[in-house]
């Protein structure tokens, strides 16, 4: 039970969680120290702001700072997480036990009540110490978040297990040891507070009294109050909705949230995800035992080591002190070699028995707490954290990946001696028989014929020099973020060839490739600089290569299709989401599925379907923009919506980022002057329609010539 603590602790404050309640992220957080982090948003991005513009999708909107910071300046995969795209960042301290989390953007305004009764801040937000998610609450604040039952029984459970005895509940002064519990009253007594508080006469006669350790356990095992809904407070969870993967009740069914949804009895569910988690921790089960019986194989390691060297050693010695005085000079620079091969055996075996029973106490906490919560009579509050925890043991499990409980060390030394050379080879004495270790193999070649770029990613290509006799385990791929900063790991394998996706159009990049084997690692390559998007050439640092340079000098343009992901659910797609129309009379947002932060980009769209005379809108848009109302209603997208818009019309859209604009054009005639200008910023190719309009996109297009003259003569 004690390896199941860590479990048990707030990200945030590191004690036993306080009233836990449930992030929509899956994670927990005390309801204390989610009041504690919440930060005041912009009123722009707040749940009302969005419902007043008909943009009100959820309860809980989350921040759109994964996607937006993909792409960061450098370029690092790493998307920031301190702030929002509208105010300054937020800097971040560390809890207790080490997680970052997010101070309060101002101290709280004074107030008569008590923390936990204080009103939440308007447009507040709050950021999960754990995966960093946020999300900005609603008009019911930290009320709107279920409470975590099932983890609350559990810290009580283990609260209770780590007394050393049960005290009486009704002393004065200095608790005495408890003698008897009474089931009905629920209450632990001491021999003195029985017979002062509870005689065994009238009405209490039939009391039934039992000993501690028995009250506890039924104490344990009584029912826990049903849960209720956190929208409907008088109505107790009856269903629960598998999409939503949440229980609700039959007030959230009749007012359609959940119309559309699968929805199934909440017994039949609760029992099949305890089976499912069952099922997941037999499989960790597994690898835990496989871990003890590693944990075992590794000590005996360490105690062969010992045996083999002091054997090595004392035979080392003898043949040494057989040589006179020139021998044992020599006798001590051996002795040094052989120690320090021992030091290394036994500090890498120590190294990955200490990893290893790192990992063990982690697993097995892990199912003890599972354990635990199969334990829970309460079907919703399990429910609330079963998927979470079925997919932490499925990922658990997935750690304990093959190679992991292998030895890294052999117990053997790889040295020997050879004491027959004459006495004047005293002074060249060495390990001569020594097991020579393979080398490191050689230095990976770059096909350049076969790396490309497409859009804004980069497919490269290697091999093994032609003459090389050491064969390679693995390659390790590097690339730098773009503006010639530091190298990073973007692919460890065994394949020669990899794709790298993600990266800034119109931006150069350099690569390089190094082999490893078991010995150690290569040089790295010569380096490979690519530029993406409009223009894509290869040069490399060596002069041996110039010729290639020419050859490789290609033109790129982006390639994308509409992207079903982040559109409306009212779209319809077709034609390998290239052309798209809609269910609805209103109109509805869809994006393409390739951002543009950098270069110049043209794509076309034509008008297959235009009846009843719509307005249909073209252009860019945010990530983050509204997807039921037309394009260009919000701050967040750039459009036209009319001016020769018919049946067959082709409309083409140019963003050019050199010059911060973005222009129209209608069958290809430029649409007045520059539309928008100071344009900055990561978009994504936008259209708005309804049911009366279809429309088909083209990309891979080249910059219209009239354009790209008058950009040079510029």
């Amino acid at each position: 039970m004690e390896e199941m603590e860590e479990e048990l602790k707030c990200p945030v404050c590191g004690s036993f969680y306080r009233e836990p309640i449930i992030l929509p992220c899956s994670h927990n957080i005390c309801q204390a120290c989610a009041r504690n982090i919440l930060v005041q948003t912009p009123e722009s991005e707040s749940p009302q702001s969005r419902r007043a513009s008909g943009s009100g999708v959820s309860d809980y909107d989350y921040l759109d700072l994964d996607k937006m910071s993909l792409y960061s300046e450098a370029d690092s995969g790493y998307g920031s997480y301190g702030g929002f795209a509208s105010a300054p960042t937020t800097p971040c301290q560390k809890s207790p036990n080490g997680v970052r989390v997010f101070p309060p953007a101002m101290p709280p305004p004074a107030t008569h009540l008590s923390p936990a009764l204080a009103s939440v801040p308007r447009n507040s937000c709050i950021t999960c110490p754990q995966c960093h998610r946020s999300l900005i609450l609603d008009d019911r604040g930290l009320r709107g978040f279920p409470k975590n039952r099932v983890l609350e029984g559990v810290i009580d459970r283990y609260q209770q297990s780590k007394a050393a005895a049960l005290k009486c509940q009704l002393c004065e002064k200095a608790p005495k040891e408890a003698t008897v519990m009474c089931e009905q009253c629920d209450v632990f007594y001491c021999d003195p507070c029985r017979l002062r508080c509870h005689p065994p006469r009238g009405p209490l006669a039939k009391h039934r009294l039992v000993p501690p350790a028995q009250g506890r356990v039924s104490r344990r095992l009584s029912p826990r109050k049903v849960s209720t809904c956190t929208d409907h407070e008088l109505e107790n969870h009856s269903m629960y909705c598998v999409q939503c993967k949440m229980p609700v009740c039959y007030q959230c069914l009749e007012e359609g949230k959940h119309s559309s949804h699968e929805v199934k009895a909440l017994g039949a569910m609760w029992k099949l995800h305890k089976s499912q988690l069952s099922q997941a921790l037999n499989g960790l089960s597994d690898r835990a035992k496989e871990a003890k019986e590693f944990l075992v194989q590794l000590r005996n390691m360490v105690q062969q080591i010992q045996e083999n060297s002091v054997e090595f050693e004392a035979c080392l010695v003898a043949q040494c002190d057989a040589l006179i005085d020139a021998l044992n000079r020599r006798k001590a620079q051996l002795l040094a070699r052989v120690n320090k091969e021992h030091e290394h055996k036994l500090k890498v075996v120590r190294d990955q028995i200490s990893h290893c029973t790192v990992k063990l106490r982690q697993t097995t906490g892990l199912m003890e707490y599972c354990l635990e919560v199969i334990k829970e009579n309460d079907p919703s509050g399990f429910l609330q954290i079963s998927d979470a925890l079925i997919r932490r043991v499925h990922l658990t499990e997935d750690q304990w990946g093959k190679g992991t409980l292998t030895p890294r060390m052999t117990t053997d030394f790889d040295l020997s001696l050879d004491n027959s050379p004459l006495l004047q080879s005293i002074h060249q004495l060495d390990f001569v028989q020594m097991k020579a270790s393979p080398p490191v193999p050689a230095t990976p070649i770059l096909q350049l014929e076969d790396c490309c770029t497409h859009n804004n990613s980069a497919t490269l290509s290697w091999k093994q020099p032609p003459l090389s006799t050491v064969p390679a385990e693995g390659y390790i791929l590097e690339l730098d973020d773009g503006n010639g900063g530091q190298f990073r790991e973007v692919y460890v394998g065994k394949e020669t060839m990899c794709t790298v996706d993600g990266l800034h159009f119109n931006s150069t990049y350099n690569a390089r490739i190094k082999a490893f084997n078991k010995t150690g690692v290569s040089q790295y390559s010569k380096t490979l600089v690519l530029q993406t998007s409009e223009g894509c050439n290869f040069e490399t640092q060596s002069a041996s290569y110039s010729q290639l340079v020419d050859i490789k000098k290609l033109l790129a343009v982006a390639w994308f299709a509409f992207d079903p992901g982040s559109a409306h659910s009212d779209i319809i797609f077709s034609n390998d989401n290239l052309t798209v129309t809609c269910s609805s009379y209103d109109d509805r947002v869809v994006l393409g599925k390739t951002g543009f932060s950098k270069g110049v980009h043209y794509w076309e769209l034509t008008v297959d379907r235009y009846d009843n005379h719509p307005d249909p809108a073209f252009g860019v848009a945010r990530i983050d923009v509204m997807k039921d109302v037309m394009l260009g209603k919000d701050d967040k997208a750039w459009a036209i919506t009319e001016g020769g818009i018919t049946k067959g019309a082709t409309i083409g859209v140019l963003l050019d980022f050199n010059r911060k604009t973005l222009t129209f054009f209608i069958n290809d005639e430029q649409q007045g002057p520059i539309a928008f200008e100071n344009v900055e910023g990561l978009f994504f190719p936008a259209v708005s329609l309804n049911r009366n309009v279809q429309v088909t996109l083209r990309t891979g297009l080249q910059v219209p010539d009239f354009y790209s003259s008058r950009a040079s003569i510029a």
